[in-house]
């Protein structure tokens, strides 16, 4: 279960709702070493795509070089760090002002190309032609010629000038228009950069978060390494004191595969039932138990004579807590989970009523997160009689089973 959790990366509500705080934080370090491992192996994948790269351009004669500082290090410059660095604000003023009145000119100087060939074709046909007089009046008309022709270019020039100031008239006004519409641009950027600054406060919240939970897991997996190291020195699990006994320290040992009454050979789940984490339908968590729990004894006693008195069947989380609440701190019951294929460890603490999944995915049996595996539902009740089950100030056993309360057993139908 804890393997395709990984696998996935992702934990179904359903199955989320069975797990305690503690076992929480056991998975979010299960995630999150396993995020790191992916992002290790892609780190080095890139590295070596980024060798060969490099290796590439080596044989091709092309190289780069970067400037070196005083330190002698890539020189890098940090925008704002130097006294001489302009605001960020006004730098953008700027640019966006060049770029408004660059545009204006731009605009400016097509008008101003149409108005010069109008001006032209205007006056072309005004200006006089000499004309063919007698020689007696000849200095007369030359005089009327040069007023009319002084005349006519102080008319040109007049015209020219207003055509002149209807341009920068409008030059004026575009630059100021382009400015406007990239400062309200920027603007746009300004409140999505606010946004982000927002996003990075929660993100750094959310990460501080992450730490703390991740060390908090960390310390209960290191605290419950240290009892089950004790456990196994008492010799409360023999197969695990003997995988323990050599000098160098070795995993916990797989399960011994489970037998049954009528055969020597070890049973193994049957392919024809579909793994899930969860499932909302009854009928497959009842297929399920008869299919793969039924055959390797599950809920029986160590003996195999009898269902134990602690063992109860698919019952909710609200029953548990009522068969419980009427018992002292230890009461306990283990009943079959109601949304995955799976069991859960209800009991009574000083604090409340609590709930622990019991992994059985793995023809063994665990706390989900925990490192000791147990070949029966019975063995690891029988250790945390005398081992605590978190590593919480104070220690919490199981002391007294929670048995039938109405007069037909809630197992029933998982035996028929």
């Amino acid at each position: 279960m804890l393997q395709q959790i990984l696998a996935d990366m992702y934990i179904e509500p359903e199955l989320l709702a069975e797990l305690n705080e503690e076992q929480k934080q056991i998975l979010f370090l299960k995630m999150r070493e396993e995020q790191i491992r992916r992002w290790r192996e892609r780190e080095t994948q890139l590295e070596k795509e980024e060798a060969a790269r490099v290796k590439v351009k080596k044989v091709l004669g092309k190289t780069v070089s970067w400037m070196k500082g005083l330190d002698n290090d890539v020189w890098v410059w940090v925008m704002g760090e130097h006294s001489d660095d302009k605001p960020y604000d006004q730098i953008c003023d700027e640019i966006m002002a060049e770029r408004a009145a660059l545009q204006a000119q731009i605009e400016a100087e097509k008008l101003r190309a149409k108005k010069e060939a109008e001006l032209k074709k205007r006056f072309s046909g005004l200006h006089l032609e000499p004309e063919q007089v007698v020689l007696s009046e000849q200095e007369i008309q030359q005089k009327e010629q040069k007023r009319a022709e002084e005349e006519l270019k102080k008319l040109e020039l007049e015209e020219r000038r207003k055509a002149e100031e209807e341009l920068r008239r409008l030059e004026q006004e575009r630059k100021q228009q382009i400015y406007i519409s990239l400062k309200e641009v920027q603007g746009s950027k300004n409140t999505h950069e606010e946004e982000d600054k927002e996003w990075q406060k929660t993100l750094q919240k959310s990460k501080a978060a992450d730490m703390r939970r991740r060390s908090l897991a960390k310390q209960t997996v290191e605290d419950h390494r240290r009892r089950s190291v004790k456990a196994l020195e008492r010799g409360r699990v023999a197969a695990m004191t003997k995988a323990f006994g050599s000098t160098n320290p070795t995993p916990p040992p797989k399960p011994k595969p489970r037998n049954t009454t009528n055969s020597s050979n070890p049973i193994n789940r049957k392919g024809g039932m579909r793994r899930s984490l969860s499932t909302s339908s009854r009928d497959h968590i009842i297929r399920w138990f008869k299919e793969e729990q039924l055959p390797l004894r599950a809920g029986f006693q160590r003996d195999q004579s009898r269902i134990a008195p602690w063992f109860h069947g698919i019952i909710s989380r609200e029953q548990a807590e009522a068969l419980l609440n009427e018992g002292e701190p230890g009461y306990f019951l283990v009943r079959v989970s109601e949304r995955i294929f799976g069991y859960v460890l209800s009991f009574r603490s000083s604090e409340g009523i609590k709930h622990l999944l019991i992994d059985a995915s793995e023809n063994c049996y665990m706390l989900l997160g925990d490192q000791i595996r147990f070949n029966s539902l019975s063995e690891l009740v029988e250790y945390h009689e005398v081992e605590p089950l978190s590593s919480s100030e104070v220690e919490e056993y199981l002391r007294c089973a929670c048995g039938q309360k109405a007069a037909a057993a809630d197992y029933a139908e998982l035996f028929t």
